[in-house]
């Protein structure tokens, strides 16, 4: 069906079933290959790439609203969440939705609500929707040409990411399971757009004492296979909650 048939049928059933001018809108962060993704799908018919992003039903608040847009996106589920925006500059649209009447409904001003995801990207199985023809993961040093103000959100999500790293379980809803020192001071470094001392930064860890070192290391490579480590999810939570007070 062409994507204009869909935006306005799409509109109809939208006035019964959404709360009026309020939208969500996701930046999904994934971390493979020691590279640090975000989640991005291409508007059908356009070379515009957008965040995950849906509208709340009548039924559900924010958080139940974003947890069923990403499942509809990743298959995912228990995704960690965290609410960082609102964004509501007039005219966030624009351009969009131009050659549409002002009756539609994706053509009023909606208010959106930020949230900042962080899911194992082993877990994810990316799916397409309706509007898009494209949904992947793209490196956040190489993103696409976003429509309205996507690349904004994008900008507030990566900088409360970057400001929450010793408060949240970033490093825990990142990474798998089991994983090496080298990657997880690889993700810190990602975040924090800086190189970290390896010496200092694992001292720093070892100190906080929330790893467990396995009796395992990562195979594969030319040189010494690497110790693997996971998280003691009770001792990172309860470092999280005092903050983990190191200045990176």
């Amino acid at each position: 069906m062409e994507f204009n048939k869909i935006i306005e049928e799409k509109s109809n059933e939208s006035w019964d079933i959404y709360i009026p001018n309020l939208s969500v809108d996701c930046v999904v962060f994934g971390f493979h290959d020691t590279i640090l993704k975000v989640l991005v799908t291409r508007l059908k018919e356009t070379d515009l790439w957008a965040l995950p992003g849906g509208y709340v039903l009548k039924t559900e608040n924010l958080e139940e609203a974003a947890n069923r847009i990403l499942f509809s996106r990743t298959g995912a589920e228990n995704i960690y969440l965290q609410e960082f925006k609102v964004f509501s500059d007039l005219n966030r649209s624009d351009g969009i939705f131009d050659n549409f009447p002002d009756t539609l409904w994706n053509k009023q001003r909606f208010l959106s609500v930020g949230f900042y995801a962080l899911v194992d990207f082993q877990h994810v199985n990316l799916i397409i929707d309706d509007f898009s023809d494209a949904c992947e993961w793209k490196s956040i040093d190489e993103l696409p040409n976003f429509m309205m103000d996507h690349r904004s959100i994008f900008d507030k999500a990566l900088e409360t990411l970057r400001r929450q790293l010793n408060h949240k379980p970033i490093g825990y809803s990142l990474l798998p399971e089991k994983f090496t020192m080298p990657e997880l001071q690889k993700l810190y470094e990602i975040i924090l757009a800086k190189k970290l001392n390896r010496g200092n930064f694992y001292r720093k860890m070892l100190r906080y004492d929330i790893l467990e070192k396995l009796e395992e290391s990562r195979k594969g490579g030319a040189h010494k296979a690497p110790d693997l480590y996971k998280f003691d999810l009770e001792k990172y939570r309860l470092a999280l909650k005092n903050g983990l007070n190191e200045g990176w």
